[in-house]
């Protein structure tokens, strides 16, 4: 195991930040650290980043007095990977976690029907131990730690829950990467959630964020970490009667196109933010946190504890339940475009005087490992992790300019093929493993990645491919193989299949959602409780 050392010193603590002129307040000497994961929740599914049918006014607010990187990255367009990366500073490659768990791989991959090319590659099906956690580091100056929510990085047959890993308190977290077991209304039947009688019909973002409360309350006059990961935006979606109708209704009022959905490579993608039924969930994730902030408020955490903010994958635009649509990004949860990647990405630190920062420079989530661990003074072998301390970015200094990598090597439930990628200086490199063949996308001119332009930069392209290749061969990547049973007539006949059968399906499901007359069925999901 990897060995942190506290290195914290009066000194460093009031030294932090201090060269950035709009500092109102002088650094505590440990500083809380209230970490915030929304599962599924794209880039621009907020209205801070340009939804305009989304209302987001907590998470906004927490946005516009921070410092909101508009080029975070999450390391993977798929949940498991992703959460890997945020807890340790590794790129997917590294720690090798490289697809959701539970994903079927190999020949098993053959029973689920998809006629693909290549079979996917076996991974660890649980976070190893053998990897640092950021509440492991924390402890060792003192931190005390908690998880609430999602975890999906193992349970308790591989010894892999958030007790496993350094958190001192776990409320919710287990294998399970939904709210399959009771959703997003009490009783949630969850093994580590209790549910209680008087919470009947709570949702289960509002029940996170009561455990979070709770625990910061009882921490107040110690060091902590709390890590909320919100099982929601994740499918199966759901909310209340009163949250659909308000949408509904927005969604007339701005327009309802008469097809919803168009065809990208593989699946059809969702054309327009108009999903009632998703929005009401977004909402009810922004009260959780507008709850949970103003805990510490009144507990008057507000002034020493860092909020960090993200998600682990961009938005569903496809698959699942074909939720949202990324607007100016291409694809979405999944996909190897920025849609996949791109995502909400803040960092509010009272003692700053920000007030709605914006960094342009690309930052990845392995990044907030080497940050908070630097900030809380304690050590870190730079040689260990991938991602860099962004201390200098919020300090309004220049970092050293990088490339930043994804590994794929699966194909996704919504679309996305098996992939590895390299970002550097604007140049966006995606390389498919199917055939070998890459695409280029100049991002500083073409967000949208409508334009590859490997061919006429074929230079570069072969540079940047074969930096790409030299790094996943450094980290012993593990890769797809060619299934010898491939047919193209069976990946035909799919593919068809998605079109014409799929699609109206999906047109049909739309229609009924934003009829005025529609019910999922007699109680909302649990959300309407007999007040008797």
């Amino acid at each position: 195991m990897n060995s942190f050392k506290p290195f914290y010193s009066l000194a460093f603590g009031l030294s932090l930040f201090a060269c950035n002129s709009k500092v109102e307040k002088v650094a505590p000497e440990k500083p809380n650290f209230l970490f915030i994961v929304v599962d599924d929740l794209g880039y621009s599914d907020l209205s801070v980043n340009g939804s305009e049918f989304y209302e987001t006014p907590n998470i906004d607010e927490l946005a516009n007095k921070g410092v909101n990187f508009v080029n975070g990255y999450a390391t993977s367009a798929v949940c498991s990977p992703s959460r890997a990366s945020l807890l340790t500073g590794k790129f997917t490659a590294t720690h090798q976690v490289t697809d959701w768990i539970g994903a079927p791989v190999g020949e098993e991959w053959r029973k689920y029907g998809r006629f693909t090319k290549l079979l996917p590659p076996d991974y660890p099906h649980y976070l190893k131990d053998e990897y640092v956690t950021i509440p492991e580091a924390l402890k060792t100056v003192g931190y005390k730690t908690f998880f609430a929510g999602k975890w999906h990085l193992g349970g308790e047959e591989q010894s892999s829950l958030p007790t496993n890993h350094g958190f001192d308190i776990n409320k919710g977290g287990f294998h399970a990467g939904g709210p399959y077991t009771g959703g997003y209304f009490s009783p949630f039947n969850n093994p580590y959630l209790e549910d209680l009688p008087e919470e009947k019909g709570m949702t289960l973002s509002m029940k996170l964020a009561k455990e979070t409360s709770q625990f910061i309350t009882e921490n107040k006059d110690s060091q902590f970490l709390a890590y909320l990961a919100f099982y929601a935006v994740h499918a199966p979606i759901q909310t209340s009667e009163e949250k659909w109708s308000k949408y509904r209704d927005k969604a007339e009022a701005m327009g309802i196109e008469k097809e919803g959905f168009e065809m990208e490579r593989i699946l059809p993608l969702r054309k327009k933010q108009d999903n009632p039924v998703y929005a009401g969930l977004i909402e009810q994730v922004d009260e959780a946190v507008g709850s949970v902030l103003q805990t510490l408020k009144e507990q008057g955490m507000d002034k020493n504890t860092i909020v960090i903010f993200t998600s682990d994958n961009g938005g569903v635009a496809s698959g699942d339940n074909y939720s949202t649509n990324s607007l100016s990004l291409r694809g979405g949860k999944g996909y190897q475009w920025e849609g996949g990647t791109k995502v909400p990405y803040f960092i509010y630190i009272p003692w700053k005087g920000d007030n709605g920062e914006v960094v342009e420079t690309p930052v990845s989530g392995a990044d907030f490992f080497p940050t908070i661990l630097e900030i809380a003074g304690v050590e870190v072998d730079e040689n260990e992790i991938d991602g860099k301390s962004l201390v200098p970015l919020l300090n309004g200094e220049e970092m050293e300019s990088r490339a930043l990598y994804w590994h794929y090597p699966h194909y996704g439930n919504q679309g996305g093929e098996p992939n590895s990628t390299i970002q550097k200086e604007g140049m966006k490199l995606i390389h498919y493993w199917e055939d070998d063949r890459v695409e280029l996308y100049d991002l500083r001119k073409d967000i949208g990645e409508t334009n590859d332009i490997s061919v006429e930069f074929s230079q570069l392209a072969e540079k940047l491919d074969n930096e790409l290749l030299q790094w996943l061969k450094s980290e012993n990547a593990l890769y797809p193989e060619q299934d010898p049973q491939f047919s193209q007539d069976s990946l035909d006949m799919k593919l068809k299949s998605y079109r014409e059968v799929l699609k109206p399906r999906l047109e049909k499901a739309r229609k009924e959602m934003l009829d005025k007359n529609w019910k999922p069925n007699e109680d909302w999901w649990g959300s309407k409780v007999d007040k008797q």
